[in-house]
């Protein structure tokens, strides 16, 4: 006899049936254990999911710096840096003391574009990456579909865990 569901049979409300397939019908758990196994796939899933953001957010951070740190070239016919800074209306004076040497300095904000110019190390992994978390969020999302009480409270169950282990490290911005 066979135990599977196929689409047609399953239901538009949540059930609980613990040989609810995911994803395909190749993955339909034939025992309790099966399907805690699934179950525990899925809050896995979840966390990863949840920390995929941190790790994105951590990666533009650290090309941000990078960004910030790189060296350019001054152009013939065009002004110096020292001189922008010494007219720059933001640049403001101070003095800099270490270890009881005072030095003159002129403290400037260094603007951050808001679109950064187009660098293969940097937007290609992180094309790669956005597109991996879409995947995964997908097949969540399938998870979710399938109205499989477990699975439901599975993927909410891990993305609970995800914020419990990643949510401090994601700052929150201030606007």
């Amino acid at each position: 006899m066979d135990m599977t569901m196929d689409a047609s049979q399953m239901s538009m409300t949540f059930f609980s049936n613990t040989i609810t397939p995911l994803f395909s019908s190749k993955w339909t758990p034939k025992s309790a254990g099966a399907y805690a196994g699934t179950c525990i796939f899925l809050i896995v899933l979840a966390v990863i999911y949840r920390g995929s953001f941190t790790l994105k957010h951590y990666l533009e951070y650290k090309w941000l710096e990078k960004t910030m740190q790189r060296r350019y070239v001054v152009v013939a016919d065009k002004t110096p840096v020292s001189e922008r800074i010494s007219s720059d209306a933001d640049s403001k004076t101070a003095v800099l003391s270490v270890n009881g040497v005072e030095e003159n300095v002129k403290v400037v904000h260094s603007p951050i574009r808001h679109v950064q110019p187009w660098r293969f190390s940097v937007d290609v992994p992180r094309a790669l990456l956005v597109m991996i978390m879409g995947g995964v969020g997908y097949l969540l999302m399938l998870a979710v579909m399938t109205f499989n009480v477990g699975y439901f409270m599975s993927v909410v169950a891990g993305i609970f865990i995800g914020e419990l282990v990643f949510g401090r490290f994601y700052p929150v911005e201030s606007h």
